[in-house]
């Protein structure tokens, strides 16, 4: 009789050819099958995914995967397709008859693997589904994200254990490349997952020559290509902050001979495909990149990966470096540092400080609409209406639940709209009795446009009280037997206010003050990042160090540190002195726009190019003035405005 090692062995060779496990892969699988939730903290291109992968073969159930990008999933996915293991995703590019093929592969257990975004868990459609289907293994790429001391929290991810709950998930797997100590313990708390089932690899790879390189901005582009001289023709990464700095230096590398492309969100989707195809497949052997790329690109010969501006975090940079030489070959991770463009950086972590004044807008609509305790709001309507951006607003209702001001109930679609591909008798004869009554009343209470019913819920509800679930759910089933088409937009958030008599002067206070903490706490990781990059001591050991990876040598011998070279960052150039009538003269289109002078922070933020929900309403990056003073620290710009 086989031991259950010697099984796993064989299972890991049948079905994906590998002779062996790499480092911790078998700790992490092993612990699954023996019923426990886990966490695999190993650094990129190591071998996460295998540990969900061999395991959700050997599981009874389906794995439900949660990636927070696209890429990560086609990529992942095409390559459980090639190994035969049955897998699938749902995302937002796929049509309607997609989707539900998908679903109907996974009712009927014919599906391993099924692959969705965070987002998707807020579908109450794809709730419904999901919680028909057994379920063995929740699985959480990118983790850290769940954690608000992680560089990229995603507050949607803090509700992953309350979804994991309501859908009876027995067992979960955490995956993540960048956690340090902190962000482990609080990742381990929040699914209940023991220490001896947390297994972290380590994060030194000695192929990888770590150097920070001193360079004044002006000397950029001579040492960037002096360094892509020692390596020509191979694949190179160069990092970037901005969209436009993509573009301008892959047009300088293209006119002196170099095979390079841009690649940033900006551009749309088939043309970055196109770029990321071109550089898999070695036709465009460099890709000046903003952190849109990367995630998900697993080529194993990227012999360099250059920062020509500053990383966004050490976790940032942590992640970009780990593409390159994932073959274990020799490669170079460079960067050309200086303090031109920390003002850049800093000035996204402002941009995400909610105001006093708009923090207590939501406070004060939470009070006044809440009816029969509960509340409703569409993120985009409450993010225009309080000039606070998506992401920070999704924080704000967060911190209140935690606080215990409000909880989150349920989502749904307030517009539901249909097309009928059978006439309205045609669609009634399906029907019997009640039944058909009801149907009849859906379309009664439907107005028709062109050729689309839109669904008329308040009219419904006037006639049907309480029978909301009942008309979604009829018309969902109509629309799997193909009998009509529909679609649904406008989310529509639902909360429990657990208590409607909260102060709400005092509790603005108190939540700006959490949130000016956590953007106090982003920027003194800016500085923790610029501490790194000057070390002393070897640079790949203060990096382990940083993970908390204490097995790491404390002399890798070839950092620029070790070789007695330790960086020093030039300061950013002195700028002019700010004059308040050059600023007001900078500010005259936005008052126009507004028809009102600007408080100092929305003026601060037009003239550093923040953009802010208000901005964008505005269309005030098209101004004149807009982003005239982004060089300058925006806390400066702020005060001298006030």
């Amino acid at each position: 009789m086989s031991s259950p090692s010697t099984s796993l062995d064989a299972a890991l060779a049948q079905v994906f050819g590998f002779s062996g496990f790499r480092g911790g892969q078998r700790e992490v699988v092993q612990a699954l099958l023996d019923g426990h939730s886990a966490m695999a903290i190993f650094p990129t291109g190591s071998g996460k995914s295998l540990c969900y992968q061999l395991a959700a073969t050997q599981l009874p159930h389906l794995t439900l995967l949660i990636s927070p990008l696209l890429a990560l999933m086609r990529d992942q996915l095409a390559f459980l397709q090639a190994k035969g293991i049955a897998a699938a995703a749902i995302d937002s590019t796929q049509s309607r008859d997609e989707a539900q093929r998908v679903m109907a592969d996974a009712r009927a257990g014919r599906l391993k693997v099924l692959m969705v975004s965070v987002e998707r868990l807020k579908n109450e459609r794809f709730r419904r589904f999901i919680a028909e289907v057994p379920l063995s293994l929740l699985v959480v790429d990118e983790a850290h994200c769940i954690s608000e001391w992680g560089h990229n929290f995603r507050p949607d991810y803090l509700k992953l254990p309350q979804y994991r709950q309501q859908l009876n998930i027995p067992q979960v797997l955490l995956l993540t490349a960048t956690a340090t100590p902190a962000v482990m313990q609080d990742m381990a708390r929040r699914f209940d997952i023991a220490p001896e089932h947390v297994t972290v690899t380590g994060f030194y790879r000695p192929n990888l020559h770590l150097h920070v390189r001193a360079v004044a901005q002006a000397d950029k582009d001579a040492m960037l290509l002096q360094l892509l001289g020692r390596t020509p023709g191979a694949a190179c990464v160069v990092y970037v902050t901005q969209q436009q700095t993509a573009e301008t230096l892959a047009a300088r590398l293209q006119a002196q001979g170099i095979a390079a492309a841009a690649y940033h969100a900006g551009l749309d989707s088939e043309l970055r495909e196109r770029i990321q195809d071109d550089f898999m497949r070695g036709a465009t052997p460099v890709i000046v990149a903003t952190i849109a790329f990367g995630m998900g690109i697993d080529k194993g010969d990227i012999r360099q990966v250059i920062h020509y501006d500053l990383p966004k975090s050490v976790e940032n940079y942590s992640q970009e470096i780990g593409r390159a030489g994932r073959d274990g070959e020799l490669s170079l991770c460079t960067l050309l540092g200086n303090r031109d463009g920390l003002h850049v950086l800093e000035n996204f972590v402002y941009g995400d400080t909610p105001q006093w004044a708009s923090i207590r807008h939501v406070l004060q609509r939470i009070r006044d609409e809440a009816q029969n305790g509960q509340w409703e709001m569409t993120l985009y309507g409450l993010s225009a209406d309080s000039n606070i951006r998506q992401l920070p607003l999704k924080t704000l209702l967060v911190y209140l639940e935690v606080q215990g001001v409000l909880q989150a109930q349920y989502s749904y679609y307030s517009e539901y709209r249909f097309q009928l591909r059978e006439d309205e008798d045609a669609l009634l004869a399906h029907f019997k009795d009640e039944r058909r009554e009801f149907v009849a009343a859906l379309l009664a209470h439907s107005k028709l446009g062109r050729s689309w019913h839109a669904f008329d819920f308040e009219s419904f509800l006037q006639a049907f009280p309480g029978q909301r679930q009942r008309a979604v759910t009829a018309l969902e089933f109509m629309d799997e037997r193909g009998w009509l088409t529909l679609e649904t937009k406008q989310m529509t958030e639902v909360y429990a206010v657990s208590d409607a008599a909260f102060d709400v002067e005092a509790l603005a206070a108190s939540l700006h003050a959490q949130f000016q903490a956590r953007e106090d706490s982003e920027l003194a990781r800016l500085q923790q990042m610029l501490r790194l990059f000057e070390t002393e001591t070897c640079l790949s050991y203060a990096l382990a160090s940083y993970f908390g990876d204490a097995a790491a040598p404390r002399e890798c011998g070839h950092c620029l540190a070790c070789r007695g070279k330790p960086a020093r960052l030039p300061a950013a150039p002195a700028l002019p002195t700010l004059h308040a009538d050059g600023m007001r003269a900078a500010l005259a289109s936005l008052a126009e726009k507004l028809g009102d002078e600007p408080d100092a922070h929305l003026a601060a933020c037009f003239l550093c190019g923040i953009t802010l929900p208000l901005l964008t309403k505005l269309r005030a990056s098209r101004l004149p003035g807009f982003g005239q003073l982004a060089r300058y620290p925006f806390a400066e710009v702020r005060a001298a405005l006030r």
